[in-house]
């Protein structure tokens, strides 16, 4: 596999990461011998240093670091909030076109990595703006309670950056993300895999902007839809509302 290379300087290197792509090695997944972190050092011929988390099954923008020093100031602009993130999402229903998501969220704990962690601890604040995009209402029956299914294209601008903080606050307003396999709806997840052929999580890192640590130039990166999003998103256009 040969990742694709969106940004590189001096300082910083940012690919476009495929769904399903481990950024680093983890103990919980010893299997898993590829990862976005060091295919991109071999790659480029240089260590490279994470500065934010971009979940296995989530596609897009992951943005690496070239020293420990940027490094450090990277990860700190992702902790001040002062990067500005776009996704996109596919999820079940008609979203609303405009929502502002501020819903606390308590830490999801994985019950062997955080074996000794604080259960009791309190919801942290957490927001997400979302802008509804496209509609689509396909005459599949895929709720018994339905004649149709409806789907929505949707923007998502988290303003924090909770763990699953999208999946978890879209399956709050009954909007999940289709393909999320622990927040979302099974009967949907089902439907899209053996009807569309699509068998991933329909949520991409789209667009990133942020003040570049060391120039202090304005960056802004993007990326256009991968081949297998573009697909699901044509099948789902035959439908439009």
């Amino acid at each position: 596999m040969h990742l694709k290379i969106i940004y590189q300087d001096e300082w910083l290197v940012a690919i476009d990461k495929p769904a399903g792509l481990l950024v680093h090695r983890s103990w919980l997944d010893r299997h898993e011998t590829r990862f976005a972190m060091q295919m991109t050092r071999d790659q480029i011929g240089q260590h490279v240093f994470p500065v934010h988390r971009l979940d296995r099954p989530t596609s897009g923008i992951l943005l690496f670091a070239l020293d420990p020093e940027t490094a450090r100031a990277m990860s700190e602009r992702f902790m001040r909030h002062e990067v500005s993130k776009t996704y996109h999402a596919i999820v079940r229903g008609w979203a609303p076109e405009a929502l502002n998501i501020d819903y606390p969220l308590k830490e999801e704990l994985d019950k062997i990595a955080d074996a000794y962690a604080d259960e009791d601890k309190p919801a942290q604040a957490a927001e997400t703006e979302l802008r509804g995009l496209e509609r689509f209402e396909l005459p599949f029956a895929v709720s018994p309670r339905h004649p149709s299914s409806r789907y929505s294209l949707v923007e998502l601008q988290p303003k924090t950056g909770r763990k699953h903080q999208l999946r978890r606050h879209m399956a709050h307003i009954f909007h999940p993300i289709v393909g999320d396999t622990r927040h979302g709806d099974g009967r949907h997840n089902r439907f899209f895999r053996e009807q569309l052929d699509c068998y991933r999580l329909l949520l991409m890192h789209k667009t990133l902007h942020f003040e570049h640590p060391v120039t202090k130039a304005a960056i802004q990166l993007a990326i256009t839809d991968d081949e297998h999003w573009t697909r699901t998103l044509e099948q789902l256009r035959q439908y439009p509302l």
